[in-house]
């Protein structure tokens, strides 16, 4: 999405980023970017939470039509109420490393097969 958004930006259209991996969208370099610290896939808020969806869309609206310089990122004040999201995050530990390297292999045998397929 930041590098789509890049290249609108450089062919005239203007763009807002809106998101939940603040170190990945910012190194991509967008105009501007709308940062939620929520778990990644609700970049808009709660799902069913329409006034706080209603918010971070308007900040981005804003953020829009009056970004101040380039490369600008708001933070959105929301907070998710439970953060035992961020304990499991990304962890790679002796508890699942197993499963995950399986699962993994399992990934790339599928990709493999896909591509001899087509």
């Amino acid at each position: 999405m930041s590098l789509a958004a890049r290249h609108l930006e450089a062919n005239g259209v203007s763009t807002v980023v809106m998101g939940c991996a603040r170190d990945i969208v910012e190194e991509c370099g967008v105009a501007r970017f709308v940062f939620t610290d929520f778990p990644l896939g609700n970049p808009c808020g709660k799902p069913w939470d329409k006034e706080m969806q209603r918010s971070i869309v308007g900040s981005a609206l804003a953020l829009l039509e009056r970004a101040w310089m380039p490369r600008t990122t708001v933070q959105t004040p929301f907070h998710w109420e439970n953060d035992t999201w961020r304990d499991a995050f990304m962890r790679v530990d002796d508890s699942n490393r197993e499963a995950l390297a399986r699962a993994g292999e399992e990934r790339r045998r599928l990709q493999a097969e896909i591509k001899t397929v087509r």
